[in-house]
């Protein structure tokens, strides 16, 4: 019988894979013995571990800042005056209105005179009596046909005349109740026709020009605000006014540990009203801050936040921060050397201490 070719080439396969498994050696490519060999697996992630941990770092600079201090409150005109009256009566006149922009010196009410103005005029005719009286006792006296005492008496009566008539006068000219100061009207306000005793109030004078912005400071922050300090008002309003710290409370409020402070604006055009809601931003003195991304901060192992950063021989090093403000673009830091590199990508998979290889931002980090 013939002999097939597959048959003589199956038998030549099988009696080759019996030699080489007698043989006992195996070859793997790329790891034989030669100089370009591979080291096994273990050995590579031991060279790897010895490796310095590599973190992106970034080199800050501390710029210069200039702080402020918001203060929220309200506006207040700086003087509100209560007119009161000095005398009692009916309301004849009131010239003043709700509203009304008034002179120091123009009227606001007339009470009704009644027999003050006779009084005044029996105080004028006891005045005139008297002053003839006395001349007429002082001729005689130069002539010596009258006692000095007697002179000396009707000097007294003479002065006595005067003064009642000045205190006649005086409670006439209190039927006439006129502004204090320059204003506007303000509630409350009497009427025509109502009797106004004695201490009530004929109407109130606002006095616009300055405003004031009042607000409060905790006990804290106090020592950063001082008089004449420059502050921005900023009103619900839309309006937006610079004035100066004129007055801040010696004693804080017992309830609340905070302290008055007073801004004044000026407000000649009378465009700010009394009463309105404000944020005031006092400006505090320029100091050097860095800004960073809140993202790279981190916390020490006893709570304190702040930044990790290596210093000039690749080792990790703490820094606690204090944040003193921000926005929606970063937060501003006190607490940094001015000149600082600091870890931006890996700063909590690293120790204090520890020697890394720093990457900086420009740069791609493998591990």
């Amino acid at each position: 019988m013939a002999i097939r070719f597959s048959h003589v080439l199956a038998l030549g396969l099988t009696a080759g894979i019996g030699i080489w498994m007698a043989t006992g050696t195996t070859v793997v490519m790329g790891q034989g013995n030669g100089e370009n060999s591979t080291p096994p697996p273990a050995e590579r992630v031991k060279a790897q571990a010895s490796l310095p941990f590599a973190v992106k770092v970034e080199t800050l600079e501390a710029t210069t800042r200039t702080p402020f201090l918001e203060m929220r409150g309200r506006t207040q005109a700086d003087t509100r005056v209560e007119v009161h009256s000095e005398t009692s009566g009916v309301v004849r006149t009131r010239p003043a209105t709700e509203g009304m922009f008034v002179r120091k010196g123009d009227l606001l009410c007339s009470l009704d005179r009644g027999a003050r103005e006779a009084r005044v005029l029996q105080a004028n005719a006891a005045l005139a009596q008297a002053n003839i009286d006395y001349e007429a006792a002082s001729k005689l006296n130069n002539r010596g046909f009258s006692a000095a005492n007697r002179v000396i008496a009707l000097k007294a009566t003479r002065d006595a005349a005067k003064a009642q008539l000045q205190e006649a006068e005086l409670e006439l000219d209190r039927t006439e109740i006129r502004a204090p100061i320059d204003g506007i009207i303000e509630t409350p306000l009497t009427e025509v026709g109502a009797m106004l005793g004695v201490g009530k109030v004929c109407a109130t004078i606002m006095a616009p020009d300055p405003m004031l912005a009042i607000g409060a400071v905790s006990e804290s922050n106090i020592q950063a605000v001082k008089v004449g300090q420059t502050a921005v008002v900023n009103l619900v309003t839309g309006q937006s006014v610079e004035g100066k710290v004129s007055y801040i409370a010696s004693s804080a409020d017992p309830d609340t540990r905070t302290f008055r402070v007073e801004v004044e604006l000026p407000n000649s055009d009378f465009e700010l009203k009394d009463g309105v809601t404000t944020s005031t931003q006092l400006q505090l003195a320029e100091e050097k801050a860095h800004f960073v991304s809140p993202g790279i901060l981190t916390l020490a192992d006893n709570g304190d936040i702040g930044l990790r950063g290596v210093d000039a021989d690749n080792k990790v090093i703490f820094y606690p921060v204090e944040l003193i403000g921000g926005d929606t673009q970063g937060v501003w830091l006190k607490g940094l050397p001015e000149k600082v590199t600091v870890i931006t990508v890996g700063q909590d998979f690293v120790k204090e201490g520890r020697t890394v290889h720093p990457v900086f931002e420009t740069a791609e980090v493998s591990q």
